[in-house]
């Protein structure tokens, strides 16, 4: 398998996207990485690290889509930037999927510009697994990439989401449900009211009803549905609560010796609980519904945070994924 990496996107690229895609190639069995951006500066980077040379390409782009960039606006300036040679490589076929820390908003117009929508499918998704209290965490979408959603939308969602987590996650049958203020079927605004009875009547999933934002970390859910502004607040702030939380618990540590004893006790209890909490475990969250894979890995990515995102990616190409959900989407 080949996976195009944009190896000029990120807080810490290229150095974090290239010893990433080094340490993929050590756990991932049969990957080939493709490392686009700037040849010279990919290559100064490489000289750090023994490697197979047969399973590491690069393809030269000499243009970056920074941050500040606006995204269509850079789309269609930026043609050889490395996130859109990425994105070409996919639709060329040369690639069989995308990897890209850059700028959300460009990375999505690039893929549904390039790759266009599977059949059937009206928007596409950024969809996230995020962790809860049991073992297969729940899925998440849309986390953005529609601000304005329509009930239909949603609906779509909750299928691909339901299809999502049957195959990447061999979950049977699994639960869905849609974020609103209270459990009842009549609470919320008129975006979720109608979008919780066309979820009524989707034959396509398990409908567990309302669920509330205290309640989606319990497990009790395999996916839960939002609009893409509410799903990216969402995100964010579980982000910014978790930073919060480990900033303070440090500072409590740092008032006392007793305290920092303590801590040199529950040491190994706070890795296990960091390491389930960080963005960097859980790869890169994919646009659903594309015809081709194109996923997003956070912007400040560090490199094992890259080499989780290339394994989520090489798990989607070996799933054959995009088949698997065009079969129940062209349906639709």
């Amino acid at each position: 398998m080949k996976i195009a990496l944009d190896a000029m996107s990120g807080d810490f690229a290229p150095i974090s996207t290239v010893k990433g895609a080094i340490e993929a190639l050590q756990e991932i069995e049969g990957l080939e990485v493709i490392l686009v951006g700037k040849e010279g500066i990919i290559k100064e980077e490489l000289k750090k690290y023994k490697y197979d040379t047969k399973r590491i390409e690069i393809k030269n782009a000499d243009e970056v889509i920074e941050m500040t960039d606006d995204p269509v606006k850079a789309v269609r300036e930026k043609k050889n930037s490395s996130m859109n040679v990425c994105i070409d490589l996919v639709k060329e076929k040369i690639a069989q999927a995308s990897v890209s820390c850059g700028n959300t908003g460009a990375l999505l117009a690039s893929s549904q510009l390039k790759l266009k929508r599977i059949k059937g499918v009206l928007r596409p998704a950024i969809a996230v697994l995020f962790p809860n209290k049991k073992e297969q965490g729940t899925l998440f979408l849309d986390l953005g990439a529609n601000s304005d959603s329509k009930p239909e939308f949603l609906n779509q969602f909750a299928t691909m989401g339901s299809k999502y987590m049957e195959i990447f996650s061999g979950k049977k049958n699994p639960k869905v449900a849609l974020l609103n203020i209270g459990e009842e079927e009549t609470k919320g605004n008129e975006l979720t009211r109608e979008t919780y009875a066309l979820l009524k009547e989707n034959k396509d999933i398990d409908f567990y009803g309302n669920i509330e934002s205290t309640k989606i970390m319990d497990g009790e859910v395999d996916v839960v549905v939002t609009d893409g502004y509410t799903g990216n607040v969402l995100l964010k702030t579980s982000e910014g609560v978790g930073k919060f939380i480990f900033h303070i618990v440090k500072e409590a540590i740092m008032e006392s010796w007793i305290s920092k004893l303590g801590a040199l006790l529950i040491k190994g209890a706070m890795k296990k609980v960091k390491k389930k909490t960080e963005a960097s475990e859980y790869g890169g969250a994919i646009f659903l519904g594309l015809s081709e894979l194109s996923l997003k890995a956070h912007g400040n990515s560090n490199s094992r945070a890259i080499k989780n995102a290339l394994k989520v990616a090489s798990k989607f190409i070996e799933l054959n994924f995009i088949e698997e959900l065009r079969k129940t989407m062209e349906v639709e």
